[in-house]
């Protein structure tokens, strides 16, 4: 099994890149997913930070042929694959199910931050731009993405209101960022992908809620602290 490795996240990454080239385009959570609709949460960023994606596939396919033909071998990507490949393999699926159901999109888009997380902590500090780098971004968009989805969903059945759900949502969000980022091994890009996410949430908000705005300004700036605080201590 350890020796497939390699080729499992090769493989998935494939299909996680493709997987938009052959699946119906997701625009969001429908009317008929959600008893209770809202078009643009005030938890969802702007449409512009959603481009980020097209760095992380590019990112994660250029990590996974490099694992593949230069440590395809070694012990220290072995313990990332396992996750990161269950990951992509359930990112192949996300667009499909999220089109179908927001429940189970939730349940799995969680699932997917839960294992890169994982994955992003055990990666070695060697091949930093090949494994480090591109794992980070990925983790802190699913961090912030998850939530997201999370949040709309309490409230798309009622469970909250969209208000309520939208800075719940952000305060899990952040809190969870934080001490994500407070662990050394996750790395400064782990904090600019939930950065980037938090700044498309002001964009969105603007000063028409402004509680949201400066909660993710808060968080985008207790976020660049750690990494400051980090970076003049070594």
């Amino acid at each position: 099994m350890r020796k497939s490795l390699p080729w499992l996240v090769a493989l998935f990454a494939s299909t996680f890149i493709l997987a938009p080239l052959v699946t119906e385009p997701f625009m969001g959570y429908r009317p008929e997913h959600l008893p209770v609709f809202m078009d643009q949460p005030p938890i969802q960023p702007a449409g512009y930070a959603f481009a980020i994606w097209g760095v992380i596939y590019s990112w994660l396919v250029a990590s996974a042929v490099f694992g593949l033909v230069k440590r395809c071998h070694d012990g220290a990507w072995d313990i990332v694959r396992g996750p990161l490949a269950l990951s992509l393999a359930l990112g192949t699926l996300w667009l499909s199910i999220a089109n179908a159901t927001a429940i189970w999109a939730t349940v799995v888009i969680l699932i997917m931050a839960g294992v890169t997380i994982l994955a992003l902590l055990r990666s070695p500090t060697k091949d930093y731009w090949w494994l480090k780098v591109p794992l980070g971004l990925y983790a802190g968009w699913l961090t912030a993405a998850s939530v997201v989805s999370l949040s709309i969903t309490l409230a798309g059945f009622g469970v909250m209101s969209y208000d309520v759900a939208s800075i719940a949502g952000l305060l899990l969000a952040m809190t969870a960022a934080i001490l994500v980022q407070l662990m050394p091994p996750s790395g400064p890009a782990y904090g600019l992908a939930v950065s980037w996410a938090l700044f498309g949430i002001v964009v969105q908000n603007g000063t028409d809620s402004i509680i949201m705005s400066v909660l993710a300004g808060a968080g985008i700036a207790a976020l660049g602290l750690i990494n400051l605080t980090r970076r003049g201590s070594t």
